[in-house]
């Protein structure tokens, strides 16, 4: 099965094919220019070094959040397109998710954290699970960083993420010796990791519908809030 998976939830852009679990080809364009300047040539780029088409994918899968209200909006409308013009299924994988891919094979506590600003980050803990990627201990939500490290106890816990090096200090204060930071080059969020964990999920039967298939944001916008504010 060949996966195209779609990664714009952070302020990078990522594509892959898959062939199964096998990379075929992967591209990541770091911070600098916007989602949708780069999105579709970097797509036709990567068909192009895979020498395939889009008729030859099976499964679309894309980050559906938390992250950029921006380019979530991008990627998942992007997806949308390909799966109405192909007809193949998608898959919405959660951003958190697959970033925990890059602390594998941890046998710790995996929390992956992405700055929310205003002293709050979105987060989630994971394992690494018997088929090798992340299983969720705790759903991903959007919480003020110091009540999100009281509940880790007494653990040893591998930190990932942005919010993480944002609160790099108060994670060391907190967690006392037994927190874990992942380098500089564990902090892309790969397609690639998208891609292996939609497979998953597609196996399982977890398919979106492609009308109401919209992104997880766990945060109202800045203009939803106003509104809110205003209405109020």
């Amino acid at each position: 099965m060949l996966t195209l998976a779609i990664e714009c939830a952070t302020k990078s852009v990522g594509l892959a094919l898959l062939d199964e679990r096998d990379v075929r080809a992967e591209l990541y364009l770091g911070p600098g220019r916007h989602h949708a300047e780069v999105l579709l040539p970097a797509l036709d780029g990567l068909f192009a070094m895979a020498g395939l088409t889009p008729e030859c994918v099976d499964l679309l899968a894309c980050t559906v959040g938390p992250g950029s209200f921006t380019g979530l909006r991008i990627g998942v409308s992007t997806v949308k397109g390909l799966a109405l013009a192909t007809g193949k299924p998608v898959v919405g994988v959660s951003t958190l998710e697959a970033l925990a891919m890059n602390a594998l094979p941890s046998p710790h506590l995996i929390c992956p954290m992405l700055d929310a600003r205003k002293n709050q980050v979105y987060a989630g803990f994971y394992r690494m699970g018997p088929d090798d990627l992340p299983v969720a201990e705790r759903p991903d939500s959007l919480t003020n960083a110091s009540d999100l490290l009281q509940e880790l106890g007494g653990r040893e816990v591998v930190f990932l993420g942005d919010g993480a090096l944002r609160h790099e200090k108060l994670i060391r204060e907190t967690v006392n010796g037994r927190a874990i930071m992942c380098g500089s080059a564990q902090q892309r969020l790969m397609a690639s990791a998208v891609g292996l964990i939609g497979l998953r999920q597609f196996r399982r039967g977890t398919i979106v519908d492609i009308p109401t298939f919209a992104p997880r944001y766990l945060r109202l916008s800045e203009a939803e809030t106003t509104c809110g504010k205003r209405s109020g």
